[in-house]
């Protein structure tokens, strides 16, 4: 505020996996303003694009790499509304920590509660594979309810006592966003890591409940520890335990684990399966899915090893995703119901249509995002 920021100015974030992205992001709503997140990956003509098009009055970059970036988008003549230009590296934080010191507690407070349901939240931009990103426009109303139906869903992540979760993913997708404002929410404990080549590490030492990825981050873990079982010679024992825990899952579903396969699985537990528990923290008892389903034999495997699995279809940048497994569901093919608040049906091509609340409000230069209002088009049906 002190900056200039008015109520509905954009602001980019632009950086890894950290706790001053959250809390940057809290910031910009407190301000009334919209967050814009940028992927850090990005290229300087994707920046500067979404400079441009999203109208943005300031940008807060991670380092030395993504000022570089931003300034050879505005040298490219992006950024036309572009005011400010902050570093985390160089202490972003503590500098508009100073600036807001003459910004009264009333001030901050009024402009907060002048904030509606109506009012835009964040503007996510698409991939870009069709063409030009689009940003898709999210309101408080579209969070606030989808938080309302994720946290009820999955109760048994948010309500725990001692639930907490390490976000690794990046969060300018909307998938590590919702369980970020999810926890905030809840006060669930929240901790941050960038650094995917020491994450077991991380993970050790935070000890989450639940762990939030990407199907292939199930399945690097899966086949890391297959092959080091090759490689150690014990590749068949490895072999037979997946096999055990993906046939001891499936025996749940149906209501009777026989008692050979009972016998079977408590022998792997400790041969096997309590080794791969402790690389995930020793205390992780849900795997979040996003972004695509879990594959049907991945999810029985981690259900089998000892954990729970909430397998989501994948959300586009509109919201968190409209139908997903929460844990103490059966099988799916077709990649879950329709959460609360949204309307699922097969489409032409069998494909997912969704119309509700939660979805987006409306592209960026656009009226509405179709022909036919709150439609969005998902995955194909397996």
């Amino acid at each position: 505020m002190a900056a200039g920021i008015e109520a509905g100015d954009r602001v980019v974030l632009i950086s890894g996996t950290r706790y001053e992205w959250t809390l940057l992001d809290y910031a910009i709503w407190f301000a009334g303003a919209a967050t814009v997140p940028v992927y850090e990956t990005s290229s300087a003509e994707q920046i500067g694009w979404i400079l441009q098009d999203s109208g943005a009055k300031a940008v807060v970059a991670e380092g030395a790499g993504h000022l570089a970036r931003v300034r050879e988008a505005r040298e490219a003549g992006s950024g036309s509304d572009l005011n400010h230009v902050w570093s985390l590296d160089d202490n972003a934080v503590s500098v508009l920590g100073k600036l807001g010191r003459d910004i009264s507690d009333e001030a901050l407070e009024e402009r907060r509660t002048a904030t509606t349901p109506a009012d835009l939240a964040t503007l996510i931009y698409t991939s870009g594979t069709t063409g030009r990103p689009k940003g898709c426009m999210l309101t408080h109303g579209n969070f606030m309810f989808e938080l309302g139906v994720a946290t009820h869903e999955l109760d048994r992540l948010f309500d725990t006592e001692g639930a907490s979760t390490l976000l690794f993913l990046p969060l300018a997708h909307v998938f590590a966003r919702i369980i970020q404002v999810g926890c905030v929410k809840k006060r669930v404990r929240l901790g941050h890591s960038s650094d995917i080549k020491n994450l077991l590490g991380d993970l050790e030492v935070f000890q989450p409940t639940f762990i939030p990825a990407v199907p292939r981050v199930f399945e690097k873990v899966f086949n890391t520890a297959s092959q080091r079982a090759t490689a150690d010679g014990r590749g068949k024992i490895f072999d037979r335990a997946a096999e055990t825990a993906i046939s001891y899952s499936r025996a749940l579903d149906k209501g009777r684990v026989p008692v050979r396969l009972r016998a079977q699985h408590a022998l792997f537990d400790k041969l096997v399966y309590g080794k791969l528990r402790t690389a995930l923290g020793g205390h992780c008892e849900h795997a979040v899915s996003g972004g695509a389903p879990l594959g049907e034999r991945l999810g029985h495997f981690y259900r089998g090893i000892g954990g729970r699995r909430a397998r989501g279809l994948r959300p586009d940048r509109d919201h968190r995703g409209a139908d997903g497994q929460p844990p103490r569901r059966p099988e799916d093919r077709h990649g879950g119901q329709a959460d609360p608040g949204h309307l699922r049906a097969c489409g032409r091509r069998r494909r997912a249509v969704v119309q509700g609340w939660p979805c987006l409000h409306r592209v960026l230069g656009q009226r509405r995002c179709d022909r036919r209002g709150r439609h969005r088009r998902l995955v194909p049906h397996r």
